[in-house]
C-alpha cells in the first residue's frame, strides 16, 4: 500500500463531495515561503496522471483554488498543495501545487516542506534517522529525503533532469532597456537576469519593483523566446517566471537571488525549481564542478544548498541532476468554511 492510500485508510486524506464547504488544511514554510497543504474536503480530482489531474483542477475545479489561495483566506503571494494518488506504483503520493494565477509543474519549497510534514507527523517510518519520499509532481518524479539530528533536521531533493536552453538572449523591456537573461529549466522554466548588472536593488525595501520589473521581464521572453519547450511534455512548455540574482549576499553564500512568478507572486525561498536550473547555469556555463556545494540566499535570508550531482543527455540538452537542500516548519493546522452566499470568499486579490 502506497503512502497515500494509507493516508486516506486513516482518513488523514478525505475527500469532500460536490458542495461541500469545509476543508482541511495543515500549513507551513520553508525559508518563509507558505505552504498550505489541503488534506481533507477536495473533490475527487479526475485523470489517470499527474498531468491529467493538473487539466481537471484546472477546468472543473479551478474556484477552490481560488477560495483556499486569495483574501480572505490566503494573500497574494500564497501557495498550497493538493495529495493525490501516484502516477508510479513505486511512489508515495502524487502532488499539485497551487498558487495567485494556477498551478505550476515543479516546487522545490513544497517537496521540502512535505517531506518535513510527512517525518513531523510520523506518516512514514524513517531508517536510522532518515525518511524518504518519492513523490510525482507534473515535471516528474522528485525523490527526497530528511536527515535528523539531535538539533536540527534538513530535507534534500534530487530534482528532475534540469537545462539550459540555448545562449543568453537579450529582451527590450520598457524602461530598462535591452535585459540580458539566460533561459534554463528546473522543472519549471525561468528567465535569469542578473540584478547587479541591470541596476536593480533586489531587496526587502524595494520589493515592489522586483516585482514589477520582475512581471515586465517575464511578459516579454513569454511573448518571444519561441526556445520555451519541453522536450517532451507540451504541458511544461511555458515560462514561470524571472529570477533576479546577485553577488551581494548579506549572509555570504555564493549567490543572492529573488524569483517573481505565476502573476506576480514573490517567492520568499530561494526557489527550489529555480536553483535547479541554476545549477545547470553553474556546472556547464561557469564549470561548477559535480558535487560541489553552491548556496544561495533569499530575500528574507533564507538559504539553500545545492549541487549537481550528475550529468546526462535529456531530448536535445545537456542536463543535470540537481541537489537541494533546506528546512521548513509547521506553522498551523485549519479548517476553513466556504459559503455559497459570501461573494467575497470566492476570493479576490488586493496588492
Amino acid at each position: 500500500m502506497n503512502l497515500y492510500r494509507q493516508l486516506v485508510h486513516q482518513g488523514i486524506i478525505r475527500k469532500g463531495e460536490w458542495g461541500s464547504n469545509r476543508f482541511q488544511t495543515i500549513d507551513l514554510h520553508t525559508a518563509g515561503e507558505p505552504l498550505r497543504v489541503i488534506l481533507q474536503g477536495y473533490p475527487e480530482v479526475i485523470g489517470s496522471t499527474i498531468l491529467e489531474r493538473r487539466r481537471y483542477c484546472q477546468n472543473q475545479l479551478d474556484h477552490i483554488r481560488e477560495a483556499l489561495m486569495l483574501e480572505p483566506r490566503g494573500h497574494s503571494d500564497m501557495y498550497g498543495c493538493l495529495l493525490v494518488p501516484p502516477d508510479h506504483p513505486d511512489s508515495d503520493f502524487g502532488v499539485l501545487f497551487l498558487h495567485n494565477d494556477g498551478y505550476s509543474t515543479m516546487c522545490g519549497h513544497a517537496i521540502i516542506a512535505l517531506t518535513h510534514l510527512v517525518s513531523e507527523r510520523g506518516w512514514k517510518s524513517t531508517t536510522n534517522d532518515e525518511m524518504q519520499l518519492r513523490i510525482d509532481a507534473p515535471c516528474g518524479t522528485v525523490h527526497s529525503w530528511i536527515e535528523k539530528t539531535a538539533s536540527h533536521s534538513v530535507v534534500s531533493f534530487s530534482g528532475v533532469p534540469s537545462f539550459i536552453v540555448g545562449e543568453k538572449q537579450h529582451a527590450i523591456v520598457a524602461g530598462w532597456g535591452s535585459v540580458s537573461y539566460q533561459l534554463a529549466y528546473g522543472g519549471a522554466f525561468y528567465a535569469y537576469v542578473d540584478a547587479d548588472e541591470l541596476g536593480l536593488d533586489i531587496s526587502v525595501d524595494n520589493s515592489v519593483q522586483v516585482k514589477q520589473v520582475g512581471m515586465k521581464i517575464k511578459h516579454v521572453v513569454a511573448s518571444q523566446d519561441q526556445r520555451i519547450e519541453h522536450p517532451f511534455e507540451a504541458d511544461l512548455g511555458f515560462l514561470y517566471g524571472t529570477i533576479f540574482t546577485s553577488k551581494n549576499s548579506p549572509a555570504g553564500c555564493d549567490s543572492y537571488n529573488v524569483c517573481i512568478f505565476a502573476d506576480g507572486e514573490l517567492d520568499r525561498s530561494p526557489t527550489g525549481s529555480g536553483l535547479s536550473g541554476r545549477l545547470a547555469i553553474e556546472h556547464f556555463c561557469h564549470g561548477l564542478p559535480l558535487g560541489q556545494e553552491f548556496s544561495v540566499e533569499s530575500i528574507t535570508g533564507g538559504r539553500y544548498v545545492g549541487s549537481a550531482e550528475s550529468t546526462l543527455d535529456y531530448g536535445d540538452h545537456q542536463a543535470v541532476i540537481p541537489k537541494v537542500s533546506g528546512q521548513a516548519f509547521i506553522t498551523g493546522e485549519h479548517t476553513f468554511i466556504i459559503d455559497e452566499q459570501d461573494n467575497l470568499g470566492r476570493g479576490f486579490r488586493i496588492r
